[in-house]
């Protein structure tokens, strides 16, 4: 056994640059693990950054300094978000306060629904389940849950002092980011061993395929959720921009987020019109639009990206999104394609010999 794994090591290990490897990614990983919550707008602004860093490369290319361009990009940039703020914001909380209002009622008008189903197929599914259910669901409704519920928005308004001082902070550290990106890119490599070439491969590998597919989800995120609440609007349903904004977001879990963001939709357009032709032709539309999104619009906008399997992208989004939340979740899927480029790139022994007899 100890000889199994000396040669383990032996096969895996034997290239510096391999162990160089190792220890940037582990000084990141614990980096990112424990100083998350305290490098937090940092964190924010390199990503940001990094979304905005083309078109001020494109502006330096047509001979506008950095400077300038990442001025006119930052104040692009954020005069999007301040509209967007203030034109789409405002009219999804009035939905989502008036959905939280109304859900009880919607609660009500289900059930009754259920319970005429339950007394004309009285085998699948009992009147006193049905009761039972609804008695949990009230216990969750009542006073007490909602004045916790209270305590825990005023507990986030008092949060937005913090969100105050980001909104000063990640704007500034963008500006600097894009501004002196090659002197700060100089200063950090001081940090880093020399013998770094591997883990420039695995970067220089990365770099593209990672804005390729940030790009791509906030484009698909644009397009799916403007589609869906265009479809929903059309349709007449309630609450159409909220739903249309949960659709949207709901991409940024593959698999699953679809599925998650089906059960309000389905609810409420039970609640409105009942089984009818409405609720066949909402659920009939909204299944054509995941249908082109997983079919049409994901191959058309990460052609450029990695194939994983299913089942490694949602590993990746358990994994990551366990360690860091949302933030896990949105790159989950570049951060397990970076692993699959350390896999690829790693040296192997059997490679030098094979190398060495070439010779």
């Amino acid at each position: 056994m100890l000889e199994f794994l000396k040669e383990w090591y032996k096969t895996r290990f034997s290239d510096p640059q391999a162990i160089t490897l190792v220890f940037i990614l582990v000084g990141i990983s614990l980096t990112l693990y424990f100083g998350a919550g305290l490098l937090a707008p940092l964190l924010v602004a390199l990503v940001l950054a990094f979304l905005l860093e083309w078109p001020v490369a494109q502006m330096s290319k047509l001979g506008i300094n950095r400077t300038a361009g990442a001025s006119i990009v930052l104040v692009a940039f954020l005069g999007l978000m301040l509209v967007l703020l203030l034109v789409l914001m405002p009219s999804i909380w009035r939905q989502g306060v008036s959905l939280v209002t109304d859900l009880p009622s919607m609660l009500d008008k289900g059930m009754l629904v259920i319970r005429d189903l339950s007394r004309d197929y009285p085998k699948f599914i009992s009147v006193e389940q049905i009761d039972a259910s609804f008695n949990e669901l009230k216990k969750l409704l009542d006073t007490q849950h909602l004045l916790d519920f209270g305590k825990q928005l005023l507990g986030f308004s008092a949060s937005l002092l913090v969100l105050m001082v980001y909104a000063i902070l990640v704007p500034l550290l963008v500006f600097f980011f894009l501004k002196d990106k090659h002197e700060l890119i100089q200063g950090s490599k001081r940090f880093f061993p020399t013998n770094r070439g591997l883990a420039s491969k695995v970067w220089f590998e990365m770099d593209q395929q990672i804005f390729n597919y940030i790009r791509g989800k906030v484009m698909e995120i644009i397009i799916v959720g403007v589609v869906s609440y265009v479809f929903f609007a059309v349709m007449g349903l309630r609450y159409s921009a909220l739903l249309g904004v949960l659709t949207g977001l709901s991409v940024l879990i593959p698999y699953v987020g679809a599925t998650l963001v089906t059960l309000p939709i389905a609810l409420v357009a039970f609640v409105q019109w009942g089984i009818g032709p409405e609720f066949g032709y909402l659920m009939l539309g909204y299944g054509i639009i995941q249908a082109l999104d997983g079919n049409v619009l994901v191959p058309i906008l990460f052609s450029d990206a990695v194939d994983l399997h299913p089942v490694m992208i949602i590993a990746a989004v358990l994994v990551f999104g366990g360690l860091w939340g949302v933030w896990g979740v949105f790159f989950a899927i570049p951060l397990a394609s970076l692993v699959k480029a350390v896999i690829n790139a790693w040296p192997h022994h059997n490679e030098k010999k094979a190398t060495l007899d070439l010779e």
